[in-house]
């Protein structure tokens, strides 16, 4: 069996820990091509694990759109002649448009393909969350027409997480949809020497550093409980995705006068994150919008609690005062209450995060995760068959 992803992803050369153990696990279901982008301007191919097809980085997101519409299907289509690739997974319904066309015409000319269109997020609004959009009302429009022709032309539809999967409902009704989460590499949160000792006491925050994620809510929460617990510290690690909301996010700071107890961290290697899950007290997601978020899990599995916004998928892992705590998205008085319980409760917090690790393990497995790609392609491929 040959499979090919298309995604907005980023892949480096070699591949970092997280992705090597990704494609190793995926490769055990047939021969993987990916479509993807660089970290840089530079395209690149190359064998590792898969076969990938990297699209240069633009600076623009809209150019990076623009390659991936352009340049992906002729790409697709090439892989399709060359390597008589079956089955297309868009990674959205964006790069599903991409997809697609790759579909239509390579059935022109005799193959049959099977397109496979994933939501990992809530890609009609999670976009116009993230930064600022020039010319608002067209960009939404030809970005609709983009995902319905995708969702149209899809033979197969995989949703991570309830609020996804009615969402593709919704939009292709009558479709089939499988359900299961997006990969990480667990093992790496779950095996590890926690270090919880009072001079390390930290809140985290994990995510790229964007309006939708929230963060200037978290800043105003801490804010409220900064002078009483001197000894605390907000770490917020992520990229910096929108320099212009990181520039607000760290005037914020200041303006608070909290230099000195916030600190911004770059993106880094999942084993150096679970490092920072296991010094933290409680993990905070306070998105406005959330597929599921990822980082929740990986904050559990080092047994760490998590406060998240009770949107999208975080309610399917948070249990309100179980393995974390569940506050409205932009509600910075209830958040901050639930961080002063955190801060003030250690005891009641270490066993709220020891529940946290049980459900993780539960929740996710490489081999759960492989066994629902299969039964994905199985589908996939019957569908071939009857063509």
């Amino acid at each position: 069996m040959k499979i090919c992803f298309l995604g907005g992803a980023r892949y480096s050369q070699p591949l970092d820990q997280t992705s090597t153990k990704k494609f190793q696990a995926l490769s055990e279901l047939g021969e993987i091509f990916v479509i993807g982008f660089s970290h840089s301007l530079k395209p690149k191919c190359f064998n590792e694990c898969a076969r990938f097809y990297l699209l240069p980085k633009f600076p623009l997101p809209v150019l990076r759109y623009l390659a991936m519409f352009t340049v992906g299907p002729v790409v697709a289509l090439w892989l399709i002649w060359r390597h008589r690739i079956r089955i297309l997974v868009a990674q959205s319904p964006y790069e599903g448009f991409a997809a697609a066309m790759a579909k239509v015409v390579a059935g022109w000319f005799g193959p049959q393909i099977v397109l496979v269109v994933e939501n990992h997020g809530d890609f009609e609004v999670s976009l116009f969350l993230q930064r600022r959009v020039h010319l608002f009302g067209l960009y939404r429009l030809l970005m609709r027409i983009t995902a319905c022709f995708a969702l149209r032309s899809a033979d197969l539809l995989r949703a991570v997480s309830n609020s996804t999967q009615e969402q593709l409902q919704k939009r292709a009704p009558g479709k089939p949809i499988i359900r299961f989460v997006a990969w990480t590499n667990i093992d790496v949160f779950l095996y590890g020497r926690l270090d919880r000792t009072e001079d390390k006491r930290s809140i985290v925050y994990v995510g790229v550093l964007i309006p939708r994620k929230g963060v200037h809510h978290l800043i105003n929460a801490f804010a409220k409980v900064a002078i009483d617990f001197p000894q605390v510290r907000l770490m917020i690690i992520g990229r910096e995705e929108n320099k212009a909301y990181t520039a607000q996010l760290k005037a914020q700071v200041e303006r608070l006068g909290l230099n000195q107890r916030v600190r911004f961290v770059s993106d880094m290697p999942q084993a150096e994150l679970a490092q920072w899950f296991r010094q933290a007290w409680v993990m905070v997601l306070p998105s406005l919008s959330e597929a599921l978020g990822r980082v929740v899990i990986e904050a559990m599995a080092t047994e760490t609690p998590v406060i998240g916004s009770n949107v999208g998928g975080i309610p399917e892992m948070v249990q309100n005062g179980v393995n974390g705590f569940l506050v409205a998205p932009g509600d910075e008085v209830g958040l901050a209450e639930r961080l002063r319980w955190v801060l003030e409760h250690p005891e009641e917090t270490e066993r709220m995060g020891q529940r946290a690790r049980i459900f993780a393990k539960q929740f996710f497995s490489t081999a759960a995760y492989v066994n629902s790609y299969r039964q994905l392609f199985e589908k996939a491929q019957a569908i071939l068959e009857k063509q």
